[in-house]
């Protein structure tokens, strides 16, 4: 125990010289512009935080909890600077005149003074708290330095799917307070699903007595090696989301529920069978997927995919759907409410009787013009209400409802298709790693998740705005969000896990200019600092490979491996031996030097220990002295 806390400690010793010397002293998302001064802040316990506007108090106490949390002792508050020698400064005047949640950060020798009104002021003291470095002695010295920091976009959101797995209030508020350090300001809560639905709906308690809780799950792999034979349920009260939507409002994060329609509908037909085209069939069951119980009637799906059984465009359903917005828009003040809109499959509408004659009588030309009318008919009804939707790119077919918002998935046309007839575009590509549920490498030590790759360069690398629009419809692209889909997401370690560094590139390409995103510095000199951050903070990340290694092959007979641990504190262990390397292997202290026999060729595999004990994959790199 004695050699955790030592190492600890050497740790964010270094920890703090790093964030002093980086060029962005630590901060993640990197500031617009900040400019290092002499000198230093001294923070002690003499020094007085000063905050006489009352919107500023929950930003106040915020940071006073931050640094008596990490400097030992709470700072005394007051409204003046009358007889203080050394101050902290929170303040929104001035603050009008900067941009929208937007904020300046000044530090000197004598004073912190941060610049800004609600989230800009709550951003202003979040890059302040990152900045500052351990505690040396009895003070905390803050560098001098100027910040003048805003956001690229007004959206920067993450994602989080209840559906296929439930998380606790308690998880959520967690989710809630990493988003807000890294400044992301939406966070779209996916309620309803084929394998659950998740908010209570008063005037329909089916939804959550019969459509919480499915029979079993399948393990492993879709469609799935086996069930688990155990019930799977959960649901949030009304009350339990008002807490969460008042809870993310302190943080400056707004909710956006999501109600799936007309597909992924399976968990409401099953609690009102009427709701579809067909309420006397069964439930398709994928015959090579495992289940669990009885096959009759209409039930919860347990394994993953997309099924035929959707909504039934009847007038039933409308006033069903209705009536639950009325309940959810009650509880979400949120401008936008998602309505799905992806992966509704038509065949149970071509098959129906009723659809085909709907199409007929509206004049529509198939199945895709009846799915518009679906969406433009909810688009509606949610507009009456003051409020907008957002829709996955999907909704695109037959037609975009009219004051749509089109969350582009598949690929980057559909974002560039409605930003083209001048609709509201949020960019969330999975295939330019913004679907956080693929594997971060290709290692076979990845535990199960749906397939893909996804490596957290490949998010920083993503620019949000596509270079086929012209300036007038880049303005269309409000911002950007990651998405975590939870079928492989079975607790909140392995959610952390796959969420984390993610964010933190995500962060940065939503909120930075382009100008100032540097691959290298972010990886190698912050990316570094936040990790051990958090590995102190009990997050479940993914950890990195050892920087400097390399996924090619290596050829030659002489060859120098120069690794470097990916988390502050860690250790990279390795062997070249073929077996496996653990924590009493070798461990990289120097550069390597590795002579590879004449004809042969060796493994050199690594793994990473943080101090925690966290490891990473282990990863492999061939080293080549064949003939060739």
């Amino acid at each position: 125990m004695k050699k955790v806390i030592s190492g600890l400690i050497l740790a964010f010793v270094t920890l703090s010289v790093n964030a002093q010397t980086d060029e962005n002293l630590g901060i993640i998302p990197a500031p617009v512009t900040l400019e290092r001064q002499s000198g230093f802040f001294k923070l002690d316990k003499t020094v007085v935080l000063i905050s006489n506007e009352v919107p500023n108090t929950a930003t106040a106490d915020m940071l006073n909890a931050f640094i008596t949390g990490k400097g030992g002792f709470a700072l005394r508050t007051t409204k003046s600077a009358a007889g203080t020698e050394r101050a902290i400064l929170l303040t929104a005047d001035g603050a009008d005149k900067l941009p929208e949640e937007g904020y300046k950060l000044t530090v000197n020798a004598k004073t912190i003074t941060v610049t800004g009104k609600g989230a800009g002021l709550f951003y202003g003291v979040q890059s302040l708290m990152q900045m500052m470095p351990e505690k040396k002695g009895q003070e905390i010295d803050i560098p001098a330095s100027v910040i003048m920091d805003y956001p690229r976009f007004k959206y920067r959101g993450m994602h989080l799917d209840v559906g296929r797995h439930f998380f606790s209030v308690a998880f959520v508020k967690k989710y809630l307070d990493l988003m807000a350090q890294y400044k992301l300001n939406n966070f779209h809560w996916h309620l309803t699903e084929d394998q659950g639905w998740r908010i209570e709906i008063k005037k329909y308690p089916k939804l959550t007595s019969v459509g919480s809780e499915r029979a079993g799950t399948i393990i492993g792999h879709h469609p799935g090696v086996t069930t688990d034979n155990t019930p799977y349920k959960g649901f949030y009260t009304q009350n339990e989301v008002k807490e969460v939507v008042a809870y993310a409002a302190k943080k400056f994060i707004n909710v956006i529920p999501e109600i799936e329609m007309p597909g992924h509908a399976s968990a409401a037909i099953a609690a009102y069978p009427q709701l579809s085209c067909f309420p006397d069939r069964d439930t398709y069951i994928d015959p090579k997927a495992p289940w669990t119980g009885s096959r009759k009637g209409k039930q919860l799906q347990q394994t993953w995919g997309v099924f035929d059984d959707v909504f039934a465009p009847t007038e039933y359903t409308f006033g069903f759907l209705e009536d639950v917005l009325d309940e959810v828009m009650a509880l979400f003040p949120s401008k936008y409410i998602h309505i799905g809109g992806d992966e509704s499959p038509k065949e149970y509408w071509k098959q129906s009787p009723f659809c085909q004659q709907l199409i007929k009588e509206k004049g529509l030309k198939d199945e895709h013009g009846l799915q518009s009318y679906f969406i433009s008919r909810i688009e509606k009804y949610i507009n009456s209400k003051g409020r907008n939707i957002i829709g996955w790119d999907e909704i695109l077919e037959g037609g975009l409802a009219p004051n749509a918002t089109v969350m582009s998935w598949r690929g980057v046309e559909g974002g560039i298709a409605a930003a083209k007839l001048n609709h509201n575009v949020i960019m969330t590509p999975g295939s330019n790693g913004l679907y956080v549920d693929h594997a971060q490498s290709p290692s076979p030590d990845e535990p199960v998740n749906i397939g893909g790759m996804s490596p957290y360069s490949k998010v920083y690398a993503y620019d949000p705005v596509p270079a086929e629009l012209s300036d007038d419809q880049k303005k269309f692209i409000e911002g950007v969000q990651a998405n975590i889909w939870t079928e492989y997401v079975e607790s909140n370690e392995k959610l952390e896990y796959q969420v984390f560094p993610r964010m933190l590139a995500l962060s940065e390409i939503a909120w930075s200019p382009v100008s100032r995103k540097d691959y290298k510095n972010f990886s190698e000199e912050r990316i570094p600092l936040h990790l051990a951050k958090l590995d102190k903070a009990g997050v479940h990340f993914w950890v990195p490979t050892p920087l400097g290694q390399s996924d090619k092959q290596i050829d030659g007979e002489e060859i120098t491996a120069d690794l470097k641990a990916p988390v502050l504190g860690s250790k990279v262990y390795y062997t070249l031996d073929g077996t496996r390397p653990s924590e009493v292997s070798n461990s990289v202290k120097t550069p390597l030097k590795i002579s590879v026999p004449k004809g042969k060729k060796l493994e050199l595999k690594t793994i990473v220990y943080t101090l925690t004990g966290r490891s990473s994959v282990v990863t492999t790199t061939v080293l080549n002295n064949e003939a060739k």
